[in-house]
C-alpha cells in the first residue's frame, strides 16, 4: 500500500441495523465470520473525529474483513448537528439498560477547559432512544468477544483489564492505560457490556486534528485488524 493512497469511498456496501431519531440510516460495515471485535466510533456527535479515523482506517481494505466489524457514526443525528447528544437532546451513552441509570440530568462541557454545564438527557427510560435500542440489538446478533468504543479527547485507553488490543492501542497513541476513567458514566455502553460480559475498550483519542489523527493512527489501526483478526491483506 502507498502512503498516499485513500480511496474515495468504501470499497465494500454496508449493510443497515436501524434507523436514528430523524430518519437516518444506522450503517455498519459486518464480519464475514464469528465476531472476534466490534469497533464503534461517533456515539457522541461532538467527536466526529473518531468517525472520520475509523472511516480511513476501513478504506485501506477491499472487502469485509473476517472477524471484525465496524460501525463508524453510532449517531449521525448528533454528527450533522454538532451536538454531543442525538436529535432529542439524548447522551447516548447515558441511556444503556444499566443497573446504575438514574434520570437526573447529565452535565458535559464545551472543552477540556470548560466547566461541565451543559445540561443533557439520559432518556424518559433506559433504551428510550432508536439508537440506543439498535446498537443493542447488533451487539447481540454479533456477540463479539470485545468492543472498541472510540471517544475522544481524553488522551487514553479505558478497559476493565490489559488485553492485546488495550497495550496496543496505548502504546499507539502513547496515551495511558486507565481502570476507571475518573468520573461516573451512570448508563454508558461501558457498564452495560461489563454487566453482560463483554469486554469493552474505550479508546480516547489525544486531542489532534482529524487528518492528524488519521496520518498518525488509520494505516497501522488497520494493519492490526489485518493481521491479528481477520488474515486479510490490506490493499495494494
Amino acid at each position: 500500500m502507498r502512503k498516499e493512497q485513500h480511496r474515495g469511498i468504501l470499497a465494500f456496501p454496508l449493510d443497515k441495523y436501524g434507523t436514528s431519531t430523524l430518519g437516518a440510516p444506522l450503517l455498519y460495515a459486518p464480519c464475514k465470520e464469528k465476531c472476534a471485535l466490534l469497533a464503534i466510533a461517533g456515539i457522541h456527535g461532538e467527536e466526529s473525529e473518531t468517525t472520520f479515523l475509523l472511516s480511513r482506517t476501513l478504506r485501506f481494505f477491499a472487502e469485509h474483513l473476517r472477524n471484525v466489524a465496524f460501525i463508524l457514526c453510532a449517531n449521525p443525528d448528533g454528527v450533522a448537528l454538532g451536538t454531543r447528544s442525538n436529535a432529542n437532546g439524548v447522551d447516548l451513552n447515558r441511556n444503556f439498560p444499566t443497573e446504575n441509570w438514574n434520570a437526573e440530568t447529565t452535565l458535559s462541557r464545551a472543552t477540556l477547559e470548560s466547566e461541565r454545564i451543559t445540561e443533557l438527557s439520559p432518556g424518559k427510560a433506559p433504551s428510550s432512544e432508536s439508537e440506543t435500542k439498535a446498537l443493542i440489538e447488533i451487539i447481540q446478533k454479533l456477540r463479539p468477544t470485545e468492543i472498541l468504543s472510540v471517544h475522544s479527547p481524553l488522551a487514553c485507553v479505558d478497559a476493565p483489564e490489559q488485553t492485546p488490543l488495550v497495550k496496543f492501542l496505548a502504546n499507539l497513541s502513547e496515551t495511558e492505560y486507565k481502570t476507571d476513567i475518573g468520573y461516573p458514566t451512570p448508563g454508558s455502553l461501558g457498564t452495560w457490556c461489563r454487566e453482560n460480559s463483554i469486554h469493552c475498550v474505550t479508546w480516547e483519542l489525544p486531542r489532534l486534528a482529524p487528518e492528524i489523527l488519521a496520518q498518525k493512527f488509520a494505516e497501522k489501526l488497520a494493519f492490526y485488524f489485518s493481521s491479528l483478526f481477520s488474515k486479510f491483506p490490506l490493499c495494494r
